[in-house]
């Protein structure tokens, strides 16, 4: 796993950015305003979203060590939309407590356990930051009021994201590649894709040119990544189709 933030400080980011997710729902006009970052959605349904998470991995990390997750279906949400800020302040407040007894080395099922996280309650904690951050950029947007990411976190979100989401044992379908990663506040990353899967690598100094590059600030990237910026919104150098290659695979199908 790439360097991250300790334990406590993603507890308190967490909450932190729990927060601003919830001033941005309450500035919004309406709760059935629509998330222009996720088609299809309003702003109750990321509400629903986002607390129903907190909630489910709050189940699967005081579980512990499981083969399988709880149901998430059984994650009820309020119908009423007046009700859902207080719902998701209590789902969040119960992913907190859950974290925080467990401590950050507490195994439990995660979806990502043949990547390079940890399938932890510190790579719960880790992941859980950056999904409140990036929705926390989704309620912002919907309610006209997107403010700067903290620098900090959007650098952590990056490596957590190739961590996590761009990590498998899967072989990669195309011809083997390399993806550079260059934040402008001074943080790369190298992501290698070949018949081993998807790993993110560590960037020598007299590595070869990679195979394609993107370069922007912290929070360009981590949007790019997530899939809330296009390759048109940083400098692309090389072959731009390793990036659609990567946007479109689903490993294992």
């Amino acid at each position: 796993m790439t360097e991250s933030l300790e334990y406590s400080a993603l507890l308190r980011l967490i909450d932190e950015r729990s927060a601003a997710f919830r001033s941005a729902v309450a500035a919004a006009p309406s709760p059935d305003a629509p998330v222009p970052s996720c088609p299809g959605w309003t702003l109750s349904d990321l509400v629903r979203h986002l607390g129903t998470g907190q909630r489910w991995w709050a189940a699967i990390v005081a579980t512990g060590p499981a083969g399988s997750p709880p149901a998430r279906d059984a994650v009820e949400a309020p119908g009423e939309p007046d009700a859902l800020p207080a719902w998701y302040a209590e789902s969040n407040e119960l992913l907190l407590n859950t974290l925080r007894e467990a401590g950050p080395e507490r195994e439990c099922w995660t979806w990502w356990s043949a990547g390079v996280s940890p399938a932890t309650a510190r790579g719960v904690a880790r992941r859980r930051v950056h999904e409140v951050l990036v929705h926390t950029y989704d309620a912002q947007l919907a309610a006209g009021v997107v403010q700067p990411m903290p620098a900090d976190v959007a650098l952590d979100g990056v490596a957590e994201f190739l961590d996590t989401c761009n990590s498998t044992p899967v072989a990669w379908p195309h011809e083997p590649a390399t993806i550079h990663y260059h934040a402008t506040e001074g943080r790369s990353w190298l992501l290698t894709l070949d018949d081993t899967g998807a790993w993110p690598a560590p960037l020598a100094d007299d590595a070869a040119p990679a195979s394609a590059s993107a370069t922007g600030t912290a929070e360009q990237l981590l949007l790019f990544v997530w899939g809330r910026r296009t390759m048109s919104d940083l400098k692309i150098e090389g072959d731009p189709q390793v990036f659609e290659q990567l946007i479109a695979w689903v490993p294992g199908e």
